[in-house]
């Protein structure tokens, strides 16, 4: 499952939480009820979630683009492939 990053609204905190691509939360109370949240117990289930952009969202069109096959395709792997 992929990690996102999401703010607290009535903190300010940022936490790392873990769930399914298809979850869209707007309340920590909809995280809770997903099994996504085991930290910090003591936010309100109605109190509002921000998702954040983070790096790993970010995909480059030049990468999407590239024909050439990777090194360990073309036998250049060096050893650190798998």
């Amino acid at each position: 499952m992929p990690t996102y990053d999401y703010r607290c609204e009535a903190n300010g905190q940022v936490y790392e939480v873990r769930h399914a691509m298809a979850l869209r939360p707007k309340t920590w109370g909809e995280l809770r009820a997903a099994g996504a949240l085991a930290e910090d117990a003591t936010i309100p289930d109605d109190t509002p979630v921000t998702k954040l952009m983070t790096a790993a969202g970010v995909v480059s069109s030049r990468v999407l683009k590239n024909p050439e096959a990777p090194a360990c395709a073309r036998s250049g792997c060096a050893g650190n492939c798998r």
